[in-house]
């Protein structure tokens, strides 16, 4: 006779808060954590990036280059190269280790608002206000893109990938999916401005938030709505929306200084964490931990579940 298999533990969110990253880069316009979430990446409207690891609270490393703000920032899957796009409206692929530009990309009419590499880390795609998304590749010379992706009718606000599909949000208020291998565009009519937009861990659902104050869960196949979430403030700033680690929960920033966290089954608000004063810039969740970064004005502070042990290490 087989034994039944424990129930899984329900998953924990982050509820404290286990580091304080003075920044000193300004307003922080993004937080990202790397590809195996070890270090995380801010963008500074001061024209800096910065490479930290939060888990310790240290800076490592300051990348200058920008000729304005920086908006967006990844780092590629091997951790070698980092990318960035700013209100300069420039596209730069930085050597992590040099501190370095390997090359600027200069395309876009307008701020280049989001970036991301490719899994092999070959091209960068980049989302700009002038409406499009243009995809470079990192090995070749030319200064000009591969392809560009010109089907918004306005800003294109955020950029995901997976290993065949660009998705991406727009001020026009669609969800464009673009498969690479099947060359077909899918496209969701949300009717408010989308602020972020991300795909689930299992590839088979999309997250978006948009400017009515609502986040929404696709179907990714057929475009079938699976839940709506209201609760939080969205109606001005371009916010994050994330999913956890486990796909349990999705979460929003919000304009009141709260980050809000819905059960994506039922659909109920099952954390309001209070991260400070004033409209919180930006979100990232750890791809494996429990663990969130939020920004808010100058600074970025990193939460932890509460079983958490700080002393203890974070891996």
């Amino acid at each position: 006779m087989a034994f039944p298999r424990p129930r899984p533990a329900r998953p924990e969110l982050p509820r404290q808060r286990v580091q304080t990253l003075k920044c000193g880069q300004g307003a922080v316009r993004a937080a990202r954590f790397n590809a195996d979430g070890n270090y995380c990446l801010t963008c500074g409207s001061d024209k800096t990036l910065k490479l930290w690891n939060p888990h310790k609270g240290t800076a490592l490393r300051t990348y200058q280059g920008h000729g304005y703000e920086v908006l967006d920032a990844a780092g590629s899957s091997d951790n070698s190269q980092i990318c960035s796009g700013g209100a300069d409206k420039s596209v730069a692929l930085w050597d992590v280790t040099t501190g370095q530009v390997v090359r600027k990309y200069r395309g876009h009419a307008g701020k280049v608002s989001c970036v991301q590499f490719n899994e092999e880390g070959t091209v960068i795609v980049s989302g700009s206000i002038d409406s499009t998304v243009r995809c470079w590749d990192c090995r070749s010379r030319r200064p000009d893109p591969i392809q560009v992706l010109d089907e918004a009718k306005d800003g294109i606000s955020s950029v995901k990938l997976s290993a065949y599909e660009i998705l991406t949000g727009s001020v026009d208020g669609r969800v464009r999916r673009y498969d690479l291998r099947a060359g077909q565009l899918c496209s969701d009519y949300i009717g408010s401005p989308i602020t972020s937009v991300c795909f689930s861990k299992d590839g088979q659902c999309v997250l978006a938030s948009s400017l009515d104050s609502t986040l929404r869960l696709l179907d990714k196949d057929t475009g079938e709505l699976l839940g709506e979430y209201t609760g939080h403030r969205s109606t001005t700033y371009r916010l994050d929306c994330v999913l956890n680690e486990q796909d349990t929960h999705v979460g929003c920033a919000s304009e009141d200084g709260h980050v809000y966290f819905w059960d994506l089954v039922e659909g109920s608000l099952a954390l309001s964490l209070p991260v400070g004063q004033g409209v919180v810039q930006s979100l990232a969740f750890h791809p494996r931990l429990p663990c969130l970064l939020v920004a808010t004005q100058g600074q970025v502070t990193l939460w932890r579940e509460d079983s958490f042990q700080p002393e203890g290490d974070p891996d």
